[in-house]
């Protein structure tokens, strides 16, 4: 599963983050950055939670 960010629309406010940080972060800089766009099947159920969870719309999955 590939993970697609619109970051016109995001606005790092790191519920994603929260959810999966393993591959989401938002830095210091303020910026929300993707560490894997590409995980493993182990990290489906939370990708889809932060998918659902995002408050902007700003995250999509490509399967």
């Amino acid at each position: 599963m590939k993970i697609n960010v619109d970051y016109d629309l995001c606005a790092s406010n790191a519920v994603c983050m929260s959810i999966a940080p393993e591959i989401f972060e938002v830095r210091d800089d303020g910026f929300m950055y993707v560490l894997n766009e590409n995980p493993g099947s182990e990290f489906d159920a939370r990708l889809r939670e932060a998918v659902a969870s995002c408050p902007t719309g700003a995250l999509s999955l490509e399967e």
